[in-house]
């Protein structure tokens, strides 16, 4: 019996230590992990082999997806690029020289100034300005999407790409092997017939084996003739359009973009492509000369495994350690790093203007608690909370000041920021950013604030399942 004793206590210390030699950059995936394995010794450390292993699996991945210089240097040619904060029109950014530079470096992506763009407030403006562009198409469409239904929408989105690759448009589409886990290889069968073709993003099966199932594409990227792109939180579904029986309506931000921004989309989505096929298509059509006469300032910032490390988080983190004035933030999800509370705690405390609205309806109900399980901490420190009442919001939005604003698919989260493959848009032109303020003021008025003493008298047992969420927060 002691015998026995001795080798379950030297096992556990092994995978203990393990766990904490791999998860050394990360105390709080540590912690997680280690929770789960004092709870399930043997079966949380096969759970750990085979969905965390973070640093042995971004480096693998890195390996497969490295950077097409050619191409980046064509991007860089072709694109008006920002090289000094005055360049930016509004003047603002003028004496922000550090945020430019750490925007430029943590980025790994150009600033670029010659582009239009366009806040889509929720689904059926998104739908519409999509399929207007798939059925204009004249040389290629290629889509990019974390959940795609087969549904109504994902019918109509499929049969218009169809129609234009049976005209010659070259048609390329990648979907998550999770997100849209349900979607059959039937659903696709006139797609393919048609000389369309299609890729799933690490299916189930093969990711799981391999080491990559929590690695997921989280993108919704679209680019039509590499002249115009979008990005955002809008996937392809009809819950989107307010149809979800319990979530009903269903409030969202997409950004439509023309210009030199939409090069950074086109480079995102080859390079997924690639790996997911090992295919590299190359088209002189694909970076082709714009005719966009804008003078917005964007930049595209790309976070995953085959990107520098944790682009969206550092640059996230740099411009709410900027914020003088205000900090808005809508996040469906709110699961965020020590650095990124750190930053919103200290903003408040200084006299900034910090307000977040989350669901009050969640998705998921896991998430949600851990969300509310920060709220006491950041609202006792003059953060403002609002839930929003109309509906479910899943919008992914951050203002900072009248300096930059954020829309993409990353949500406020540790899994956007250090695992899932995202991409966020920048925008720093005043008008871009007070069409977002006035969206912002909108769910303000559609939503409820949290008063500190009323939150704090929730029940016993709700405070602890937030705990205990908060605890496995890493994993979710």
């Amino acid at each position: 019996m002691t015998t026995w004793l001795l080798l379950a206590l030297l096992i556990f210390i092994f995978q203990s230590g393990t766990i904490l030699v791999l998860e050394y950059r990360r105390p709080a995936n540590a912690m997680a992990w280690l929770f789960i394995l004092f709870l399930f010794p043997i079966v949380g450390f096969i759970l750990y082999y085979f969905l965390a292993r973070e640093y042995v699996r971004r480096r693998k991945v890195r390996r497969r997806g490295g950077l097409d210089e050619q191409r980046r240097g064509e991007i860089l040619t072709k694109s008006h690029l920002i090289n000094e904060p005055g360049e930016i029109p509004g003047g603002g950014f003028a004496d922000e020289a550090r945020l430019f530079r750490t925007l430029r470096k943590a980025g790994a992506a150009p600033i670029t100034g010659c582009n239009k763009s366009r806040v889509l407030t929720n689904g059926q403006m998104t739908y519409d300005a999509m399929m207007e562009a798939i059925r204009g198409a004249r040389h290629h469409i290629h889509f990019a999407t974390y959940i795609y239904r087969d549904d109504e929408i994902g019918r109509m989105f499929r049969d218009a790409m169809i129609e234009k690759a049976k005209e010659g448009v070259q048609v390329r589409l990648i979907y998550d092997g999770i997100g849209s886990v349900k979607l059959s290889k039937s659903f696709f069968a006139a797609f393919e017939e048609a000389g369309a073709e299609y890729a799933c993003f690490f299916p189930l099966r093969p990711a799981f084996m391999k080491k990559r199932m929590n690695y997921r594409n989280h993108r919704k990227i679209l680019v039509v003739d590499g002249t115009k792109g979008f990005v955002g939180g809008i996937n392809v579904g009809e819950e989107y359009l307010g149809r979800h029986k319990k979530l009903g309506f269903w409030r969202d931000t997409h950004l439509e973009l023309e210009g030199d921004a939409v090069y950074g989309l086109q480079e995102v989505f080859l390079k997924d492509w690639e790996l997911a096929t090992k295919q590299r298509p190359s088209d002189p059509g694909y970076l082709p000369e714009h005719a966009c006469t804008g003078n917005e300032v964007v930049q595209i910032v790309a976070g995953g495994p085959n990107r520098r490390a944790d682009a969206i988080h550092e640059t996230l983190f740099a411009i709410l350690a900027t914020a003088k004035r205000r900090i808005w933030i809508t996040t469906p999800y709110f699961i965020p790093s020590a650095g990124v509370v750190m930053a919103l705690k200290t903003a408040a405390m200084s006299g900034v203007d910090v307000r977040m609205i989350v669901p009050l309806i969640p998705d998921t109900k896991l998430v949600h608690a851990a969300t509310m399980s920060y709220v006491d901490e950041m609202m006792s420190c003059g953060i403002r909370f609002w839930q929003y009442e109309r509906g479910f919001i899943h919008a992914k939005v951050v203002i900072v000041d009248d300096l930059i604003a954020s829309v993409g698919t990353a949500n406020m989260d540790l899994r956007s920021f250090f695992s899932n493959f995202e991409t966020n848009a920048y925008l720093f032109h005043p008008d871009a950013i007070a069409a977002l303020e006035r969206d912002f003021r909108q769910d303000l008025k559609d939503s409820r604030e949290l008063e500190l003493s009323s939150f704090r008298k929730r029940s016993g047992g709700r405070k602890a399942a937030e705990a205990l969420c908060r605890m496995l927060s890493p994993l979710l």
